[in-house]
């Protein structure tokens, strides 16, 4: 068997190519948790209040938190389903699944959240007549404010998480490039529920200071814009992990600067990579070694890139390494068999 089929076989079959030490922090679920308990509780907290007071900017609220509620329940059965281990029907693990409980999020989010809010705030608009009269709005504000501090809490505990994955990137940058979804979903969700909930107290407090019954219809279908925008930037994220994104043109390079700084290693050429999951990455190099080496050389030069490789970039999983050398030898050999075979 060649050096080139023993790397791959043995990295094929299901075995972490990271060293030990070397694994990446695993995301933990406890801001996902925070965020659905914090949400079933106020969700039926929001509908009491809107049935009291028939407002419907509480309706979209209230709906809001149970949507999010269902959302962190389909984030964590995601990462759950992420975790099982490859088997013959999927030889790369099931890493992916996270991707598209995420994408079922996005939808959910802009149809059920986005749809059903737009849509109640359009019916309270249009069922106004010049007879309709608004509700004590004392118990809005009650739940407004004990929501604003209960989401408060829920996204203090989300930042933090998200604060100390990204590190010293900027926000933005870092929803866009972040391959776990979980790290910016709960963040993105816990933000849109506090802004959602200063408009349903706009709409509550102008709608009562003015006397005019149309503010909390307008509330309602800005909650429902506010979460569609929302969902949009989730599923464009989404979107590209199920499409498939490898490591950044920067990031290359320094795989390329690692592997052409060993001794042994004359040029690395082509370079691909996937992201399976969000701490499971493939890596494939064509390398050409120095001449002259045996192929045992070879392998323990092999053993060599993949540990400087994993120590750089914990996420790798899965190192395919195709010797240049012997594609030119066997080539080569082709070549004269040619040449033989016709003289």
């Amino acid at each position: 068997m060649s050096t080139e089929k023993a790397r791959t076989t043995h990295l094929a079959d299901g075995q972490d190519a990271r060293p030990e030490g070397a694994e990446p922090k695993g995301e933990s679920p406890k801001a996902i948790i925070a965020a659905v308990l914090a949400n079933i509780a106020i969700g039926i907290v929001k509908f009491i209040a809107a049935f009291v007071s028939g407002s419907s900017a509480m309706i979209s609220e209230g709906i809001h938190s149970i949507v999010d509620s269902g959302n962190g329940l389909l984030i964590l059965f995601g990462m759950k389903r992420a975790e099982r281990r490859p088997d013959a029907a999927h030889p790369f693990g099931y890493s992916m699944e996270l991707y598209f409980w995420t994408l079922i999020v996005a939808v959910m989010i802009f149809a059920l959240g986005g749809g059903f809010s737009i849509y109640e705030g359009i019916n309270r608009i249009r069922e106004i007549t010049p007879s309709t009269t608004l509700g004590d709005p004392t118990l809005n504000y009650i739940v407004i404010i004990v929501s604003a501090v209960i989401e408060g809490f829920s996204l203090k505990v989300a930042l933090h998480e998200f604060n100390e994955a990204r590190g010293g990137v900027k926000p933005l940058r870092f929803i866009k490039e972040a391959k776990d979804p979980s790290l910016f979903t709960v963040v993105l969700e816990d933000s849109a529920a506090e802004i959602g909930l200063l408009l349903a107290f706009l709409g509550t407090f102008l709608g009562h200071l003015t006397g005019n019954p149309y503010f909390d219809g307008i509330a309602s279908v800005l909650i429902g814009a506010l979460l569609a925008c929302v969902a949009i930037v989730l599923l464009r994220e989404t979107k590209g992990l199920l499409i498939g994104e490898g490591l950044h043109l920067d990031e290359l390079e320094q795989v390329k600067s690692i592997v052409e700084s060993n001794e042994n290693v004359t040029n690395c050429g082509r370079i691909l990579s996937l992201y399976l999951g969000p701490n499971d990455l493939l890596v494939t190099l064509d390398v050409t070694f120095a001449q002259a080496m045996t192929g045992e050389e070879i392998d323990r030069t092999i053993d060599g890139l993949e540990h400087d490789l994993v120590r750089e970039f914990p996420q790798i999983t899965r190192i395919f390494i195709e010797p240049e050398n012997l594609r030119e030898t066997t080539k080569a050999a082709e070549r004269l068999e040619t040449l033989v075979s016709e003289s």
